[in-house]
């Protein structure tokens, strides 16, 4: 299988989709949501919605417009994703392949971080419950005023990381995710894990694979070497 190896001075995570899977939690909050929101289509809603600041996809699909009104529901939406994750039988908010050992390696670098579409309460607690413990230069949805597709979260989380976007690597699930990363100039690695392969081809992503099991990172003083195996 051909092997990559290229090296960069920080890496630049997304959160679901890329270090853990919230699918249980979202479906459960969309379902709670049509409760209050009839009509909404809740399959059509899970298969665009992914990727996007929960603010953007409440104005988009409950046609909510009142700053203050979108805050509380928002609020309330994430507060759902985590409280109707092991609802039903629901597996809950999970760590995906791969992530644990790449966690456990790059503890204890600042050559990190995370930079999420998720409120600080739910992305907070989302990492707390897979034992993640979050950088302090992490981004969330509040830190930043455009969230992906456009470039501002990466901008701030390379920013934070003190390194040039060019020096950086993105890994993302979605493909708003990874054009945000390419507007930001920085590398993209996409990962196959909520949107299919032809769609993570079309983002334009630099490279793919399936999951976070196909990589390691090795952190060192300069940054992190990066392996990528592909089939």
């Amino acid at each position: 299988m051909p092997v990559t190896t290229l090296h960069f001075d920080a890496i630049l995570f997304d959160m679901d989709g890329t270090l853990v899977d919230s699918t249980a939690g979202v479906v459960g909050a969309w379902e709670t949501f049509a409760k209050t929101y009839p009509g909404l289509d809740v399959q059509n809603i899970l298969s665009t919605s992914h990727g996007v600041r929960t603010v953007e996809n409440l104005q988009k699909h409950c046609g909510i417009v009142d700053p203050k009104e979108l805050e509380r529901e928002a609020t309330r939406f994430e507060e759902a994703i985590i409280t109707t994750s092991r609802e039903n039988g629901r597996e809950g908010i999970v760590l995906l392949p791969g992530v644990r050992p790449i966690m456990d390696g790059l503890r204890g670098s600042a050559r990190w971080t995370i930079c999420t579409s998720a409120t600080r309460a739910y992305g907070s607690a989302a990492l707390a419950t897979v034992g993640i413990d979050r950088p302090q230069t992490t981004v969330f949805a509040e830190d930043v005023t455009r969230g992906k597709p456009m470039p501002d979260p990466y901008l701030l989380g390379a920013e934070r990381c003190g390194i040039s976007p060019e020096k950086c690597l993105v890994v993302e699930d979605a493909p708003a995710g990874v054009r945000s990363g390419k507007a930001a100039g920085c590398t993209t690695l996409a990962l196959i894990t909520s949107h299919t392969r032809e769609q993570m081809v079309a983002s334009g992503t630099d490279y793919l694979v399936e999951n976070l099991a196909s990589v390691t990172m090795v952190p060192d003083e300069t940054g992190v070497t990066v392996t990528i195996t592909t089939p």
